[in-house]
């Protein structure tokens, strides 16, 4: 197992990942794997969700990023089990099963504009 980044590598990788996320728009999601990969670092994407655990609440629009299936894995973080879902249903996005949005329509890509 590869030793963890230093903090101060980690604190930017972290602050670069909610610089990504700022970025979703309304009605749209990626992924953890989306955004490591913009970063640099494919295969990070649990240290994505770790860069987005303790941004929840914030302001930043955490709902806007799900697993690569399009489920919603951060739903536990939110103040309660739905937060995650009635915000994406707000903002138009829809759902092939219950907690996994539908990635062919609403599916964003940091590169993609």
């Amino acid at each position: 197992m590869a030793s963890p980044d230093p903090p101060s590598e980690s604190a930017s990788f972290f602050g670069r990942v909610r610089a990504v996320v700022a970025q979703i728009p309304p009605g749209r999601v990626t992924t953890y794997g989306d955004i490591a990969e913009h970063l640099g670092r494919r295969g990070a994407a649990r240290m994505v969700g770790w860069a987005l655990h303790d941004a929840v609440g914030s302001g930043l629009p955490c709902h806007r990023v799900v697993n690569r299936d399009g489920v919603l894995t951060g739903k536990r973080h939110f103040e309660t089990p739905r937060a995650m879902e009635e915000r994406l249903r707000s903002e138009g996005v829809t759902f092939v099963e219950e907690d996994r949005v539908d990635l062919d329509r609403h599916h964003w890509t940091p590169n993609s504009g």
